[in-house]
């Protein structure tokens, strides 16, 4: 039970801090489109994107001196390389990437965005289904 309200409580803190990110910049909190602001030289230093990133790597910092959780990383790290380059590409083919389509679009009943945040949830159940099951791979 514990965890679950963890997790529930995490759910609320990420939903607040995206729609107090749309409220005050007007912007959607997709992490790849904040990432492409960041990335351009000529607004890294002016947008608010880089605070919100650096939010996502600062805070599972201080969490984790809090609470260490049970983690075991059974890819290596070629494998989670090639699995990020294939996040990246994906993201870019679907115009976003699960936390703007996921997150953002969906709470704003957007077609396209539940759309795309199933064809994300159904390749992923297809991924860990082939590696696991068929592959044996982990």
């Amino acid at each position: 039970m514990h965890d679950f309200l963890l997790a529930f409580l995490g759910g609320i803190l990420l939903g607040l801090s995206v729609v107090g990110y749309l409220y005050l910049n007007g912007r959607i909190a997709g992490v790849s489109g904040l990432i492409a602001q960041v990335m351009n030289p000529q607004t890294v230093f002016k947008t608010p994107a880089l605070w919100f990133l650096a939010g996502l790597f600062i805070v599972p910092f201080f969490y984790s001196m809090l609470h260490t959780p049970d983690i075991e990383i059974k890819a290596s790290p070629l494998m989670m390389i090639i699995a990020g380059l294939l996040v990246g590409f994906g993201t870019r083919m679907g115009a976003g990437c699960t936390s703007g389509h996921g997150i953002c679009g969906i709470s704003r009943l957007s077609k396209r965005s539940m759309m795309a945040t199933l064809a994300f949830m159904f390749a992923g159940f297809v991924t860990v289904y082939v590696i696991r099951h068929i592959t044996g791979a982990f």
